[in-house]
């Protein structure tokens, strides 16, 4: 497995644990369309989360959250439309975003995580 896949399942199984822990429901990881890419779905209350996992070394250069494009967040909401469609959900939709700072990467001990709560809108 290459070294950013690995990152980046590390990145959502520690979001997961973090949603898990905060009383989140997951409903699905790595959801994928042709449209688009979700790393993590959860529920919690009235809300269904999107949710795109950001994982960096440092904020050195620019917070991890700053690389959730416009592009980028116009995808992870064409995927959500998809995944909306074909899941009886009644939940109101929201945008998240985690960051997860690991200096040594995956085998970081204490990676920093910072979660941003409707990070993203569409208007």
């Amino acid at each position: 497995m290459r070294d950013t896949k690995l990152l980046g399942s590390y990145g959502e199984a520690l979001t997961a644990e973090y949603l898990r822990k905060k009383g989140y429901k997951i409903l699905g990881m790595n959801y994928r369309t042709r449209l688009g890419e979700i790393d993590v779905i959860a529920s919690q209350g009235r809300f269904v989360a999107f949710v795109e996992v950001k994982l960096r070394k440092s904020d050195a250069f620019a917070q991890a959250r700053e690389f959730v494009t416009r592009s980028k967040q116009q995808r992870i909401a064409a995927a959500a439309q998809e995944w909306l469609q074909l899941n009886a959900c009644d939940l109101q939709p929201r945008f998240d975003v985690m960051e997860v700072y690991a200096p040594q990467g995956a085998a970081t001990r204490e990676p920093t995580l910072h979660y941003w709560e409707n990070a993203f809108t569409l208007d």
